[in-house]
């Protein structure tokens, strides 16, 4: 695995694919968009869920601050298509299956067994302001990356 990145590094260049086998690139963001990046174990459980569907919730607000949200998981792409379209998800979930992007991010194991919960919050320029661990109470992502925006 990597070493996580820190505040003040550079958002990593990836691409994976989303729901619709639409590729999607960081750099499609960087330079003209806030991009918050979040890693999750499994589509379908329910804190992976609970998390999904709060960002679903607040993704307007999230625009609003010129904010993209990203959700990452090792799933399959067909995996997503059916997480996506049963809770009406309105953004881009990508399949990093070979778990490279997670690498390149550093994203811990929880116990060394399951892959970690964090968020990771680029400004404009690309450059991490703010990242949240936490593999329990998963909604609080949403809430604590929010807050941080609103200052």
């Amino acid at each position: 695995m990597g070493k996580e990145i820190k505040i003040g590094d550079i958002c990593p260049t990836f691409e994976l694919k989303n729901q619709q086998g639409e590729l999607v690139k960081s750099s499609d963001f960087i330079g003209h968009k806030k991009l918050l990046v979040y890693f999750y174990p499994k589509d379908g459980t329910p804190g992976c869920t609970q998390q999904a569907c709060s960002f679903r919730d607040e993704y307007e607000q999230f625009q609003n601050y010129n904010c993209e949200v990203i959700g990452i998981s090792s799933d399959s792409l067909s995996s997503h298509e059916q997480f996506a379209h049963l809770y009406r998800l309105n953004f881009n979930v990508l399949a990093d299956e070979k778990k490279e992007v997670r690498k390149l991010f550093g994203v811990p194991k929880f116990l060394g067994l399951i892959d970690g919960r964090v968020t990771y919050l680029f400004n404009e320029e690309g450059k991490l302001i703010w990242k949240f661990n936490g593999l329990f109470n998963a909604p609080k992502h949403i809430s604590e990356a929010i807050a941080f925006l609103k200052k």
